[in-house]
């Protein structure tokens, strides 16, 4: 078994140890919801007063040329290409992620059926993000289509012939579970059907490499591992053999090829520009462009390949320690052990209190959040992130110390714990 004291060692040796003083981080908090939204870098308050109080506030309208920020969206999806996989000028920085999707995806589906009008079948994940199966009904319902939910093991005897999308997130919002991106796209390709993959949960904390993987479009949030703020742009990427194909159906002026010649007909830009839509959030895009800035800090370090492998060291160490201090407790592991099939998250199981749960440990500085079950299949889940940027090893020790004596004690049963937030 692993000691607090072998953890400080851990720390110690740690390469990566340094970028943790990039953060704001509360005295006496160990935050394991990076997952959710990411922690504050010490940069972006600063960077933010600059757009506020000099760029609009002295400089007003002129910042769109003298800052830059009509540019903003470019650039600033050229640090997160660097991330994912893609290449420069095949990423925007932009809307949300429930927008980006609708774009995509109504792309996909309008590619797909120009070219196979009898596929006519979205699939995906049955425990998929929400917002995700809710734009793909909607389309799917404004289009006469179907979409097909599946289980994990039923991707692959899915895709038939009438398939026209193959959607899926990529590291799974409740277990953590990861798909083989590759595999799967080439799987979706064999049956002729076309790939749109949410990278919400992987941006930022796995390695991704959409153009080795040959992957048709995705999407991505901005305020997870990104450590881009509340409500952060999200992106979006199109394989460039597919950007200029189709419109995307939110035609707005910042895809126009010329948007200040301000023709009354759509002339879309060329290539990923095209996916931008009206005027960008600038205030927000700034604290995005610092967060992103934080994962780039990494690159002379190892970049995505050492975070990733902090990452399984840190949440390999959770899943040793929980299983062995927590035992007795029907805690149960809803994420998978190998390390090719899991991101940066364990989610753990109960059948009863997973909530109070939870919210004792909040209330102790240790922040994790929780998803509710089925009340069948799936259980209540409690989900920690592990974001290596900012957590480390005495970290997790700590926390799991703190799990166990909340389960030793029946703390988790006090009344106050018990009391439902509107955000879990």
């Amino acid at each position: 078994m692993h000691t607090q004291q072998d953890c400080r060692g851990l720390d110690a040796q740690d390469p990566l140890r340094g970028l943790r003083d990039l953060f704001t981080l509360p005295e006496g908090v160990i935050y394991l919801d990076g997952n959710s939204l990411g922690a504050m870098p010490k940069a972006a308050p600063a960077r933010i007063a600059q757009v506020t109080t000099q760029e609009w506030g002295q400089d007003l309208i002129r910042s769109w040329n003298t800052a830059g920020w009509f540019h903003w969206p470019q650039q600033i999806g050229d640090k997160i290409a660097r991330l994912v996989g893609a290449g420069q000028r095949e990423l925007v920085a932009t809307d949300g992620t429930s927008i980006n999707l609708f774009k995509v995806l109504s792309a996909a589906l309008s590619m797909a059926q120009a070219d196979a009008p009898e596929r006519r079948v979205v699939v995906s994940e049955r425990s998929n993000f929400p917002t995700d199966l809710y734009i793909a009904e909607a389309l799917c319902k404004e289009r006469g289509l179907s979409l097909k939910l599946v289980e994990p093991d039923e991707i692959a005897g899915a895709l038939d012939a009438s398939v026209a999308v193959l959607m899926l997130t990529h590291v799974n919002y409740r277990t953590g579970a990861m798909h083989d991106m590759a595999a799967v796209t080439a799987a979706a390709h064999a049956a002729g059907a076309l790939t749109v993959w949410d990278l919400a949960h992987s941006a930022g904390a796995v390695p991704v490499e959409l153009k080795n993987a040959r992957a048709d479009f995705a999407i991505g949030c901005g305020y997870k591992y990104l450590n881009g703020g509340p409500g952060a742009p999200a992106f979006v990427w199109v394989h460039p053999r597919h950007a200029e194909r189709f419109w995307q159906p939110l035609a707005g002026w910042w895809g126009h090829a010329a948007p200040f010649v301000f023709t009354p007909d759509y002339r879309p830009a060329a290539g990923i520009q095209r996916y931008l839509c009206g005027t960008q959030p600038i205030i927000s895009m700034a604290g995005l462009d610092v967060g992103v800035d934080t994962l780039l800090a990494a690159e002379p370090l190892g970049g995505m390949a050492a975070l990733r492998a902090k990452s399984l060291a840190l949440t390999d160490l959770f899943i040793e320690l929980v299983e062995q201090r927590c035992a007795g407790h029907g805690i149960g592991l809803a994420t998978p052990r190998e390390h090719g099939q899991r991101g940066s998250q364990v989610c753990l199981t109960r059948q009863q209190g997973a909530y109070a749960i939870v919210q004792a440990l909040i209330a102790r500085g240790v922040i994790g959040d929780f998803r509710q079950g089925d009340g069948g299949q799936r259980p209540d889940i409690l989900r920690f992130g592990f974001t290596p940027l900012y957590i480390g090893f005495e970290d997790v020790w700590n926390a799991v110390e703190h799990l166990r004596q909340v389960l030793d004690s029946g703390e988790w049963q006090r009344p106050e714990f018990n009391q439902t937030h509107a955000v879990t």
